[in-house]
């Protein structure tokens, strides 16, 4: 089974309420091959909402403690963005998931690349905070980039 970030499936759940539609993606979910979650979502968040980025490092260190998403005006979403980690990891077992592709730049989902917490469109490397979960618990996480060009 894969699993998927939901924008790429087509669902409107992306912060600014559109969504990044992947054709071979949105297919592999219809066809029962591939799960979808948003973590930010699952998170208690809704759509849309502010953009967010995280403060301080990337995934890997929002897990530690020693970094924290923000968004934009200000608002501490960290506890928003693990919990949606953690039930996007539930789904995962549940569905016993072997591949992972999740949104690239997202700070849940980016697995390259993430904004560099500042709001002025910069990219540093790094891991979103539910790639870097997943990450930390064994799996293989691409993003739609990687995945698309092995798949297709």
């Amino acid at each position: 089974m894969i699993l998927v970030s939901s924008c790429l499936a087509g669902n409107k759940v992306r912060y600014d309420g559109g969504h990044c539609l992947q054709e071979v993606i949105e297919t592999l979910v219809r066809e029962g091959k591939a799960v979808t979650v948003c973590p930010e979502v699952m998170g208690g968040m809704s759509t849309p909402r502010e953009p967010s980025e995280i403060i301080g490092g990337d995934g890997f260190d929002v897990l530690d403690g020693r970094a924290r998403v923000v968004s934009i005006s200000g608002v501490d979403l960290t506890d928003a963005f693990l919990k949606g980690a953690n039930e996007a990891l539930q789904v995962a077992r549940k569905y016993g998931a072997t591949t992972i592709v999740l949104k690239e730049e997202s700070p849940s989902c980016g697995s390259a690349f993430i904004y560099d917490g500042t709001f002025t469109g910069m990219k540093i490397s790094g891991h979103g905070v539910t790639a870097a979960l997943f990450k930390r618990e064994g799996y293989d996480v691409y993003n739609e980039k990687q995945w698309l060009k092995q798949y297709t």
